[in-house]
């Protein structure tokens, strides 16, 4: 729960996008800032919120976070007017930033390997559910009460992780370590990790997917609400397609893990995601944009994300054990920082269906690059380092 807490606040309010253009008097770039925004908060608090953990502790920092996420909820569902939004978004989401790094800084402190594999998997599907309900739920909260209760409903939220936390979750620190919050010491964390090719490779390839389907997100619903012609719920039913995918991916990739190692299945959702990117680029420039035509790329290029998930977020925590909140909060940054930069990018377009047909192809070419680039070098860095000169 506390690592869906960030997909689930975004993808939450996405039904009525379109809905609070009219609302506050103001245009779609803007209300699309609300979404920017989330992700600029989001992303750059997890580069703080790691290295306190490893400080703190996980229970500790969690609390200080959730404390956020409450205030911002709570703003945005009492704002009345686009710029106490746009201030309530921020807010939010530096508190769910807290959510996605603990939760995986959690899973490092205690397993590593294939079992971490196995437990990220389950994890992706659990999150997987989240999004994958929170837009339906999301468009029937908008037709039956109005915007204001989807925001009441992310407050309730926050306060059953509060409980949840408090009661439930133990520490998993093993020791406490103060000096992570030195500002030398955190530069040279970060720069250690940056400098690292066993890192950079599984967290560029998670930032650039994932990311991608966090740029779709603030895209999707003026394609399918204003020019396919969906209502909100509709809309919020749709986008059961995407989770629908990433879930099947994942059950898949579950039975898989009982017989394969987690890296077997890496190059499949590649070439998956690389074949969804190359159907966007022509179908979306080519065919008149119906539900069918717009949602079966997104759904395929879910379901090939589910492929690579287990693998690159173990692989970008394994080799840290003493820095795991940093490695978790870099990884969750970049995670992030892609449907940042998707969705600034999104926003030069005139037009929403071009910005998907373009960016996305983009993402996933330059994600398999990296990938097969950055593992070239870091077996070249370890062959280097194993070398011993002859005698």
């Amino acid at each position: 729960m506390l690592i869906a807490m960030g997909s689930v606040s975004m993808s939450l309010y996405t039904p009525a996008m379109p809905t609070l253009v009219e609302i506050f008097r103001t245009d779609p770039s803007t209300i699309k800032l609300t979404l920017s925004i989330y992700f600029f908060g989001y992303a750059f608090a997890q580069l703080i919120s790691g290295p306190l953990s490893d400080a703190w502790g996980r229970r500790p920092t969690t609390l200080c976070f959730l404390g956020m996420y409450l205030a911002g909820s709570t703003i945005c569902a009492l704002a009345p007017t686009v710029e106490l939004l746009l201030a309530g978004r921020l807010l939010q989401g530096i508190g769910a930033a807290g959510g996605v790094v603990l939760s995986r800084a959690i899973v490092r402190d205690q397993f590593v390997g294939q079992t971490s594999a196995r437990i990220m998997n389950t994890i992706g599907l659990m999150v997987s559910l989240g999004p994958s309900f929170a837009p339906t739920l999301g468009g029937f909260l908008l037709t039956g009460f109005g915007w204001h209760s989807i925001f009441l409903l992310m407050v309730g939220y926050g306060f059953l992780l509060v409980g949840l936390v408090l009661f439930i979750l133990p520490e998993t620190l093993p020791q406490r370590d103060f000096s992570h919050l030195h500002p030398r010491r955190m530069l040279h964390n970060y720069f250690t990790l940056l400098t690292d090719p066993t890192f950079m490779r599984p967290s560029m390839v998670i930032g650039l997917t994932l990311g991608g389907l966090y740029t779709m997100a603030a895209i999707l619903p003026f394609v399918l609400v204003d020019m396919v012609g969906l209502t909100p719920t509709q809309f919020g039913l749709g986008m059961l397609v995407q989770s629908g995918a990433y879930i099947s991916g994942s059950m898949v990739v579950r039975q898989a893990l009982k017989h394969r190692p987690a890296h077997f299945m890496v190059p499949f959702g590649l070439a998956i995601i690389l074949g969804a990117g190359a159907a966007m680029a022509i179908v979306y420039r080519t065919i008149e944009p119906s539900f069918l035509s717009i949602m079966i790329p997104v759904g395929v290029w879910a379901f090939g994300i589910a492929f690579i998930m287990p693998a690159m977020t173990t692989d970008a925590l394994a080799n840290f054990p003493k820095m795991a909140g940093a490695a978790a909060a870099l990884t969750g940054f970049m995670q992030i920082g892609g449907g940042f930069l998707g969705t600034l990018i999104a926003a030069l377009f005139g037009a929403p269906l071009t910005a998907l047909a373009t960016l996305l192809p983009a993402m996933g070419v330059i994600a398999v690059s990296l990938h097969y680039g950055l593992r070239y070098l870091a077996r070249k860095r370890h062959q280097e380092t194993d070398t011993v000169p002859a005698e």
